[in-house]
């Protein structure tokens, strides 16, 4: 009998690699070629492949992450162990070739070079039966194709069309086409242009054109392609596609965007989320992941995709970028001129705004029985459809205090008369440094009186 889906793992599918940074400091070029001379150098050395997305996912999460790939019995393979001891639970798959170790010559935040080391595929043992196994009742399953020949292993094949949870596939130029059936493949739009050819141009209709015909061509059940800066595109096949918008993020570096992209939709996929919320709740977090550092950062602290991506990920992205953090709170019952003004300015003190709504009760212990006049969900659609609205979070408290404390915003705006009054919330954004303010109110504008006015 299969254990519940909580207690069962995500299992990451793929070829492992040792990724190596050199990094240095260069202020001269060689007498002997206009190359630079680096200098000071330090060796940094983190998973790499189906191994960084495994890591990524397990910080993400309390569910076990186990990583099945081929593994050989060299110093590579080795480190490797070492690196992954205490974060993923490993099932080797016996192998030769070598250990593919990618090592990067930075100078500060710029690669000068690569050096690639290792057989360009490994050799495969046979598929241990507890890997089989693990396939077979994972809550979720990535597969990670670096394209060394896990992928195309009949064994491996064979156990992958056999799980019983759902497969994201997250392909590769070299690796084998994904097992039919799978829930999710998430090319980028690269990997998409290079299986499609005869669709020109690289908009949104090529794009979206290009995610049905791989569909058609794989039998598969979704695609999300991956487009960088402009978010993904999920197409089911037919009708018009989901696009999510990726908010943009200053710095950071984007190595292992993917890989963070695929880990955290086979979470929310594992986690019982559908397709297209999964696929929100990747982009934000691939944002979030990209804002930290990228895969040069795997071994930090990364956010729980299943809490509040929306809210979490947007105050993420802007304390990494050494941004500002506004907030500001009400219900919001009937969106009026002096609420747009209000939420104008406020979105205006900062780099994101983060708008606390009052839930359904809260609204009706504050106004009475008969309002709120739109549900919380509703009135969140309406601010979010805002371009100067980031994120909005629902409370189920009096007061907003509790969120704030788990928010921590660097201000907090009000609009209203309450010019010279102490803010019920300043104390609370005192214990952490944060500022209360008071904007200018439209005059003239309510809910109340827009109530009022519709029932004379």
């Amino acid at each position: 009998m299969s254990r519940p889906s909580e207690a069962r793992p995500l299992v990451v599918v793929g070829d492992a690699l040792l990724d190596v940074d050199l990094v240095g400091s260069a202020s001269r070029l060689s007498p002997d070629a206009p190359v630079p001379v680096v200098e000071d150098v330090e060796r940094r050395e983190r998973p790499g492949g189906a191994a960084l997305a495994a890591v990524i996912a397990a910080a993400a999460t309390s569910r076990e992450v186990v990583l099945v790939a081929p593994l050989d019995s060299d110093d590579g393979a080795a480190r490797l162990r070492e690196l992954l001891e205490g974060r993923v639970r490993l099932i080797a798959i016996p192998a030769g070739g070598g250990t593919a170790v990618k090592q990067r010559i930075r100078v500060g935040d710029h690669s000068v070079a690569r050096l690639d080391s290792g057989a360009p595929l490994a050799t495969l043992g046979a598929l241990p039966a507890e890997a089989a196994e693990a396939i077979r009742t994972a809550a979720a399953v990535l597969v990670a194709d670096y394209g060394r020949g896990t992928t195309a292993a009949a064994d491996v094949r064979e156990a992958l069309a056999g799980a019983r949870g759902p497969v994201v596939w997250d392909p590769h130029p070299r690796g084998a086409e994904p097992v039919r059936g799978v829930r999710l493949v998430t090319p980028n739009a690269a990997e998409a242009a290079r299986v499609v050819p005869d669709v020109p141009g690289d908009g949104l209709a090529a794009v979206g054109a290009r995610a049905e015909a791989l569909i058609a061509h794989w039998g598969v059940g979704a695609v999300a392609v991956t487009m960088g800066a402009r978010g993904a595109l999920l197409s089911y096949g037919s009708g018009a596609p989901m696009v999510v918008p990726a908010v943009p993020v200053t710095g950071g570096d984007p190595c292992g965007a993917g890989d963070s992209f695929a880990a955290a939709a086979a979470l929310a996929l594992a986690d019982g989320a559908v397709t297209g919320e999964a696929v929100s709740s990747a982009v934000a977090f691939a944002g979030v992941f990209v804002a930290r550092g990228g895969a040069t950062a795997w071994d930090r602290e990364t956010p729980n995709v299943v809490a509040e991506p929306g809210a979490e990920g947007v105050i993420a992205r802007v304390r990494a970028a050494g941004g500002t953090v506004v907030a500001t709170g009400g219900c919001f019952d009937l969106l009026h001129p002096g609420h747009v003004a209000t939420l104008r300015a406020a979105r205006g003190l900062g780099d994101c705004l983060v708008v606390c709504i009052n839930s359904d009760d809260s609204v009706r212990r504050l106004k009475g029985p008969t309002r709120p006049l739109n549900s919380a969900p509703d009135r969140a659609r309406v601010l979010e459809a805002l371009e100067f609205v980031d994120a909005v979070v629902v409370f189920d408290e009096d007061t907003p205090s509790a969120v704030l404390d788990r928010l921590r915003p660097d201000v907090w705006a009000k609009g209203g008369d309450y010019a010279g009054a102490d803010l019920p919330e300043a104390a609370v954004l005192r214990t952490w440094g944060g500022q209360a303010v008071v904007l200018p109110y439209l005059d003239g504008h309510s809910t109340t009186a827009l109530v009022e006015r519709s029932r004379v």
